[in-house]
C-alpha cells in the first residue's frame, strides 16, 4: 500500500514539474535559439561588420540595421507569424503531462502519439508559415527533451 501511494506521489510531482517546469525552459531555449547566428538576425555576409578599417572593432556598435533586411524585418514582438501558432503555452503543458505521464507509466509508444497529433495538428499553419517550422521543431524539442527527462525520473523511482 505504501509502494502505491509513494509512486502515485512521485508520478504527480513529476508530472506537475514537467508542465510547470518545462514552460520557461522551452521560452528560454527559443530566445537562445533567435540569437543564434543562424537564426537569421545577423547581417548579410557581404554586409558591412562593425569593425573599423583597421579591423578593431567599434567602441560602440551601430544601433540602426545594417542591411536593408535588417531595416524591413519588423521586431520579434510584431511579427505576425509568431501569432499564428495560437495555444501553444496550453498545447505545450499537454504535451509534456502526455510524454511524462506515458514515459512514467511504462508506455513509451505513447509519446509516437503526442507528437503525430501535434504535427497533424499544426501542418497547416506550419504550410501557410514556413519560417515558423524552425521555431516549432525547436520549441517541440526542448519541450519532449524536459517531459522525457522527467517521465524516465519518475519511471526509475518508482520501478
Amino acid at each position: 500500500m505504501t509502494e502505491t501511494i509513494v509512486a502515485v506521489l512521485v508520478g504527480l510531482v513529476a508530472l506537475v514539474v514537467s508542465a510547470l517546469g518545462g514552460w520557461p525552459l522551452t521560452a528560454a531555449v527559443l530566445r537562445w535559439a533567435a540569437r543564434s547566428r543562424d537564426a537569421g538576425s545577423d547581417p548579410a555576409p557581404d554586409a558591412p561588420s562593425d569593425a573599423e578599417p583597421d579591423g578593431e572593432p567599434d567602441a560602440e556598435p551601430d544601433t540602426e540595421p545594417t542591411t536593408a533586411r535588417d531595416a524591413a524585418r519588423p521586431p520579434a514582438a510584431a511579427d505576425p507569424d509568431r501569432a499564428v501558432l495560437r495555444g501553444g503555452t496550453w498545447i505545450g503543458i499537454l504535451e509534456r503531462l502526455a510524454v511524462t505521464g506515458t514515459l512514467a507509466l511504462g508506455y513509451p509508444e505513447g509519446i509516437a502519439f503526442v507528437i503525430a497529433v501535434k504535427g497533424l495538428g499544426r501542418y497547416p499553419e506550419l504550410r501557410e508559415h514556413p519560417g515558423l517550422s524552425e521555431r516549432f521543431v525547436i520549441g517541440t524539442l526542448a519541450s519532449l527533451a524536459w517531459a522525457t527527462a522527467l517521465g524516465a525520473a519518475a519511471r526509475a523511482l518508482v520501478v
